[in-house]
């Protein structure tokens, strides 16, 4: 079953985040400190991510062109939409803002490699380890993440399992299709040009900065675009 890393992946989620809601009753200064420490776990494990480019430059103009179209767009307001319409629908209770926690667990779940390369390993091989390996760290992350930003994280399942399953779905076509060498360029400097955006969501978090880091999401295409050229060219 091609489907089942992303599904264990959505259900670590879940349960990570039902987890999380009952340790909710901790002092306010407590929480606060607890965000700040979130924040800068996160901003760590972004600045690793973004150290593994092979040519800074793709990095960079990825994420220029990339904030460019996500403006344009508007991602970060549509995804603010799709969690205020959650809030109005569920309500917050008292449980924190059910968007901020929907669209900051979303952001750190989906980008990254390791949904890519888990989806291929699902859809080609059957091999659902890498997907299970994320499965226990996001299940882990949403524990915490809901302590403090409540039960909006839960919501960010949906996005994985559906970002993950169709990555598994379209596998065999895109091993068929693509080059090893050209994939293996992308996966390392769309690795990079993510950690740049998790970076952004740990100076978040902290409160240091307010990046609409959702706007910064199709870099990860432009991304796919500069190295493609690239590899033509090259």
């Amino acid at each position: 079953m091609f489907l089942l890393g992303a599904a264990v992946n959505g259900i670590c989620i879940i349960i990570g985040t039902f987890l999380g809601r009952l340790f909710h009753r901790i002092p306010e200064n407590m929480k606060t400190t607890v965000m700040y420490a979130i924040g800068l776990c996160v901003m760590v494990l972004g600045l690793q991510m973004g150290l593994k480019s092979e040519n800074f430059l793709i990095v960079i103009l990825s994420l220029v062109f990339g904030a460019v179209i996500g403006e344009f767009l508007g991602l970060e307001d549509q995804l603010n939409k799709l969690g205020n319409w959650l809030e109005k629908k569920i309500g917050t209770s008292g449980q924190g803002s059910i968007s901020q926690g929907f669209v900051t667990a979303t952001l750190i779940f989906v980008i990254g490699a390791m949904a890519i390369i888990g989806g291929l390993d699902s859809g080609i091989r059957g091999d659902h380890s890498v997907l299970y390996t994320k499965s226990i760290i996001d299940g882990f992350t949403a524990l915490i993440l809901a302590t403090t930003l409540g039960i909006g994280v839960i919501f960010s399942a949906i996005p994985v399992v559906l970002y993950e399953g169709l990555i598994a779905l379209f596998a065999k076509g895109i091993n068929n299709v693509i080059p090893e060498a050209l994939l293996n360029s992308f996966i390392t400097e769309m690795t990079a040009a993510g950690g740049i955006m998790i970076f952004a969501i740990g100076l978040n978090l902290t409160g240091l900065t307010k990046v609409r880091v959702a706007n910064l999401l199709p870099g990860i295409i432009v991304t796919a675009i500069i190295v493609t050229i690239l590899y033509m060219w090259g």
